[in-house]
């Protein structure tokens, strides 16, 4: 069976964390920043982890992380 293939697009924005849950970037910080308030860009900038109903498709596409 020939080995699977990451998705590198998901794997440039999806990590791993040490208990094993994906971490992610927030959106919304790309642009269209200035009707945006500092407290809400500043929230932006922390990483999220990823919700519970996406993992399983999630380590489907990142089979070696």
């Amino acid at each position: 069976m020939p080995k699977m293939k990451t998705s590198r697009s998901a794997a440039k924005r999806f990590k791993l964390t040490g208990t094993g849950k994906l971490k992610r970037s927030k959106a919304y910080k790309s642009h269209i920043l200035t009707k945006k308030s500092t407290k809400r860009k500043r929230n932006l900038r922390q990483a999220a982890v990823t919700d519970s109903t996406n993992v399983k498709n999630m380590k489907k596409i990142l089979p070696y992380i």
